[in-house]
């Protein structure tokens, strides 16, 4: 299986396809049909930005964390037939507890 590493204060997050049934049961609508924030799994992160003095700013996210983040967030890349994004950590919106 190829790896990559992103660099800086870049993570690599895995989409989640979320889809949601209404009362009635019988309109499912996948994400993509709506204009709401994504999720995904981080599956890797860079090491952090370095601030005007050269220290390394630690990251906010961590590999395993389920974000939030902007429908239209990132780079998609196709791994070993996966899709991933590469974005920013200020890509992110939020992480999902």
């Amino acid at each position: 299986m190829a790896s990559i590493r992103p660099l800086a204060d870049r993570i690599i997050v895995e989409p989640v396809e979320q889809e949601e049934t209404i009362a009635g049961g019988m309109l499912v609508l996948p994400e993509t049909a709506k204009e709401k924030p994504q999720q995904g799994m981080v599956i890797a992160v860079g090491a952090g930005r370095r601030d005007d003095d050269g220290d390394r700013i630690e990251m906010d996210v961590k590999v395993g964390d389920r974000v939030l983040f902007a429908k239209y967030a990132g780079t998609e890349i196709k791994l070993d037939g996966k899709k991933l994004l590469i974005m920013k950590e200020s890509d992110i919106l939020g992480i999902v507890e």
